[in-house]
């Protein structure tokens, strides 16, 4: 099991001077990071990036919605018979039931799959890059459930912007 503690600290002085800190008190530098300008960035971390989260939904929503709105489209319009669509003749009002129908295919992908997420944050991870991006530096403890108490005890002794646990 994957523990973590993370501490926001407003500047990097203070982000490196919690580092040594915990280096110090004995905490492996395998388990130590600093995510922020100049050290370890989110992406590399492994921070979600939301945009990129959002587009993946999308895709995978369109990838059979899409074609399923296509052939619901001009099934309906076969089964039905509405001219609808008098200038394009017989079999060209079911391709354009068809397309239409895979316009709205794409649409609930954008609003369903893609927007979704984007909108309502879907991880933890957005407000550490909003923090990120606002110049603030995270100091990160991995693993060691054994220094937990320590570590807390230390990142404590710096006044951080906040200070997360997560199991």
């Amino acid at each position: 099991m994957n523990n973590y503690i993370i501490a926001i600290l407003p500047d990097r002085i203070k982000a490196e001077a919690a580092y040594t800190a915990l280096e110090k008190a004995g905490i492996p530098q395998k388990r130590l990071a600093i995510v922020g300008k100049g050290y370890k960035t989110a992406d590399e971390f492994g921070f979600l990036d939301p945009n990129q989260q959002a587009q993946k939904g999308f895709l995978r929503m369109a990838i059979w919605l899409v074609p399923f709105g296509f052939f619901a489209g001009y099934t309906f319009d076969v089964i039905t018979n509405l001219d609808t669509f008098s200038w394009a003749g017989d079999p060209g009002n079911h391709i354009v039931g068809g397309l239409l129908a895979a316009l709205g295919g794409a649409m609930g992908s954008f609003f369903v799959g893609g927007s979704g997420g984007l909108l309502f944050g879907s991880t933890d991870d957005l407000p550490y890059r909003n923090r990120l991006n606002a110049g603030k530096y995270l100091v990160v403890v991995q693993g060691i459930e054994q220094f937990k108490t320590e570590a807390v005890k230390i990142l404590e002794s710096f006044q951080p912007e906040s200070l997360e646990n997560y199991s």
